[in-house]
């Protein structure tokens, strides 16, 4: 079998002190995410990032930072993630907008309440990710090196 890592993005979306969550169905399970998904062919990171947030919140965001880069294995499939993390504001909220299949829905969460829920994590790094993202840590958009068109 052929190893092969899943390029992923995810958002941290925070105002007032609530971060934007997703809560949805994944492998049998109701679990609470970032906005986040997988890069598609042609696209750029920071286009992966708004459109998973849109579809899978209805939240309209523009990212202003990279928070980092992830690797994660998950220990239920095995599957490695890169996980790319952009901070971004939200701009608009579209309430019409079906949402992706299997979420349940878009929830704005304070840390402690996330920790409350952190049995429902899809993985520690959504904790993670809220946590270096409290710690201050920014990068300039301008790290990810990508041409205009891929």
């Amino acid at each position: 079998m052929r190893w092969t890592p899943h390029a992923t993005v995810a958002t941290i979306v925070e105002q007032d002190g609530r971060f934007l969550l997703v809560e949805e169905h994944a492998e049998g399970a109701l679990v609470i995410n970032q906005p986040a998904g997988h890069l598609e062919e042609g696209e750029r990171f920071s286009e992966a990032a708004c459109r998973e947030t849109l579809e899978e919140t209805g939240w309209e965001v523009t990212p202003e930072h990279l928070l980092g880069l992830y690797v994660y294995r998950s220990p239920r499939n095995g599957v490695t993630y890169h996980r790319c993390c952009f901070i971004a504001r939200a701009l608009k909220h579209h309430t019409e907008r079906e949402l992706d299949e299997g979420i349940v829905g878009a929830l704005w969460l304070t840390r402690d309440e996330i920790v409350a829920r952190r049995a429902q994590l899809r993985s520690e790094l959504v904790l993670e990710c809220i946590d270096d993202y409290l710690a201050g840590i920014r990068y300039p958009l301008s790290l990810i090196h990508e041409p205009e068109e891929i």
